[in-house]
């Protein structure tokens, strides 16, 4: 079973918004055993529309089109369906009385004729309740195929996805299970880690795929496969992933969605019954971003500071003016000060603090782009550890943050 993804609008093919819609789409499909095998993003004009369908019908079993369904007149994909199916438009009372109930309900300005038609619909539809929109979604099958269309807005999308389309799909169509399963790495890259598990990956059975993923000092081992009993490719992969950590156990964090970094970050500190903070520099806060991400945080995150500036960090976390003009600022010594200030003021069993370069100028200090200190105190005391994480700002600063999630896994792991 096969599906294409279609995304209608001009405001994504000039970047004025991303498509999350088909991600979203994508994953949930995977779920359900529906292999996405092509995904587009087209103009909202009737003969991209039309042209798009075409071509998609031939190749796929499953068509799913977003956007194009306003009220006003540049969405047009409502009326392009109809030609395409020979097919016109009529009035679903059910769905205008929903959108009456939304104007009297949240909106202050008076309903028009254009909000009205939103409950126009093809008559070989069937209707797809939107419950948090104006536009109805619409199932349409010919020949064996199935068309949906939704509205683009990601919640109206996510919840006419969850209730009401997978369900008629898992209902229409016997569907094989598709599993994913990621290993989380980090610390080692690409190339050195394939040498590592050259003969495991050489012994996986043909219907098992791997992919290497590699993004800023992580990488991600996928393995893939697909079939009609899940308990059967379940432990196939599990056995797959257990021959891993002879090999590469050191540097296996868990596996993705379930045990990111952060999450196993967190379940370690909950543990040991310990607590963190942060000072940040050049990663700007973003390493609360990541460990706040996790719910129940509190438990062991006191809480952080971005000292950006020099003067922040010695008037809040007391590194000593004489160290930062002896070593600058981007140091192992001021990113270690960093680290045993926010420990005390925060009053924490761990501290982690970054300082470095991202560039792209110099700033208060002569260290290359690309440099960065990492300091990490710990209830016996404080050592730090030096990177050049390249010349890319944004690759520098998340590079950054993996390091340090790194370092503080490591370091909390130890007996």
């Amino acid at each position: 079973m096969k599906a294409e993804i279609i995304t209608i609008g001009d405001e994504i093919l000039i970047g004025q918004i991303v498509d999350t819609n088909s991600a979203f789409i994508s994953k949930e499909l995977n779920k359900i055993g529906v292999e996405v095998a092509q995904i587009s993003s087209i103009s909202d004009s009737r003969q991209h529309i039309l042209t798009a369908l075409k071509e998609a019908e031939e190749r796929a079993d499953i068509l799913i089109i977003t956007g194009g369904l306003g009220p006003t007149k540049d969405d047009v994909t409502k009326h392009t369906l109809c030609e395409y199916f020979d097919d016109t438009l009529v009035q679903d009372d059910a769905v205008l009385e929903h959108i009456e109930a939304i104007f009297r309900k949240y909106i202050t300005t008076p309903i028009s004729d254009l909000n009205r038609q939103q409950a126009l619909v093809l008559t070989s539809a069937t209707v797809l309740n939107n419950n948090y929109g104006t536009a109805p979604g619409m199932w349409i099958e010919r020949n064996g195929k199935v068309v949906i269309s939704m509205p683009g807005v990601p919640f109206e999308m996510q919840q006419l996805m969850q209730l009401e389309v997978l369900p008629r799909i898992q209902k229409e169509f016997k569907l094989p299970f598709i599993l994913h399963k990621t290993v989380m790495t980090y610390g080692l890259g690409e190339s050195a880690i394939a040498e590592k598990i050259e003969a495991w990956e050489d012994s996986l059975p043909v219907h098992i795929k791997l992919a290497y993923l590699p993004n800023l000092g992580r990488v991600r081992l996928r393995l893939s496969t697909k079939g009609w009993d899940k308990e059967v490719l379940d432990k196939q992969i599990d056995g797959f992933i257990e021959k891993l950590y002879p090999l590469i156990g050191d540097i296996i964090v868990g596996l993705e969605e379930t045990d990111a970094i952060e999450v196993v970050v967190g379940r370690k500190l909950i543990e040991k019954q310990v607590t963190l903070a942060l000072a940040e520099s050049c990663t700007g806060g973003k390493l609360a971003e990541h460990l706040t991400s996790v719910p129940g945080a509190s438990k062991y995150f006191k809480g952080g500071v971005v000292t950006y500036a020099t003067q922040s960090k010695t008037e809040m976390l007391g590194v000593d003016e004489t160290v930062i003009n002896q070593h600058s600022v981007v140091s192992a010594e001021v990113a270690e000060q960093m680290a045993l200030g926010v420990q005390k003021v925060m009053n924490a069993d761990y501290a982690i603090a970054t300082t470095g370069n991202a560039g792209p100028t110099k700033g208060d200090s002569d260290a290359e782009i690309g440099t960065v200190f990492i300091g990490l105190a710990t209830p016996e005391g404080v050592y730090s550890e030096k990177f050049n994480l390249g010349n890319h700002r944004v690759r520098v600063t998340q590079k950054a943050v993996n390091k340090a999630m790194e370092m503080l896994l490591r370091e909390i792991s130890k007996n």
